[in-house]
């Protein structure tokens, strides 16, 4: 089945999930903007929700699709949060941030009372790590120094570099720098995260372990496979 057809099935997979009064976060990404563009078609058929979203890019096409929008100052908890990731281990610990826009999603994630990943089956791996970097937003003063201090617990920072300026390094809306950090398979996603934040010059990292409660993916002919974290996670 072609990709964006199988992103399409996900995306309507994932609209489901919102119902009338709902308040949703809405993430960032390739995978996330399917899910708001079929949530859009929704609202234009009555679907009454209120978003919540995860960098400007995500602000932008909400608005333009007529979705409704609110932020965390304006509301304590969200019904529901979707967003994509590009790792997903057995128990729903995810490697998330290569839209830019950990910080951000990282805090609607959390305000959440579900947290739905999605993503396809491709994006499913045994340990964190494997082929994808670990995305970690840094301050942009002494950035060099923080980068060391990553380098100190084992990983290989990168400095993320803009495509529209290859020049110059990918600012978040945060103004930070990201650090796309080669880890290795991750044996311990927790303890990893617990080192990395407490970094001075770390303002936050891709790690998203005990996060997420369910995920939704798709699998290369389009079946929707509904996975619920571990009872004893």
């Amino acid at each position: 089945m072609e990709q964006q057809e199988r992103l399409r099935i996900l995306a309507v997979a994932a609209a489901d999930l919102v119902r009338d009064g709902m308040r949703v976060g809405l993430g960032t990404g390739s995978t996330a903007d399917a899910v708001i563009r079929e949530l859009g078609q929704r609202v234009g058929n009555g679907l009454n929700f209120t978003g919540v979203p995860t960098s400007k890019r995500t602000e932008t096409l909400a608005r333009s699709l007529g979705i409704p929008l609110t932020t965390l100052e304006e509301v304590q908890r969200l019904d529901l949060g979707i967003d994509g990731a590009d790792q997903i281990d057995p128990s729903l610990d995810a490697i998330k941030g290569k839209g830019g826009a950990l910080l951000h999603e990282k805090l609607v994630a959390l305000a959440c009372l579900d947290f739905v990943l999605v993503a396809s089956t491709e994006k499913s791996v045994e340990r964190l790590g494997v082929q994808t970097a670990l995305p970690v937003e840094v301050v942009r003063f002494g950035w060099m120094q923080t980068a060391g201090r990553l380098s100190g617990l084992g990983l290989t920072p990168e400095l993320r570099r803009s495509g529209a300026a290859p020049d110059g390094a990918f600012v978040t809306d945060n103004g930070g720098f990201i650090l796309d950090c080669a880890t290795g398979p991750i044996t311990d996603a927790r303890r990893l995260a617990e080192a990395v934040k407490a970094i001075p010059g770390v303002v936050e990292h891709g790690l998203f372990a005990g996060i997420a409660n369910a995920s939704l993916q798709v699998d290369p002919d389009g079946t929707v496979l509904n996975r619920v974290r571990p009872s004893d996670e």
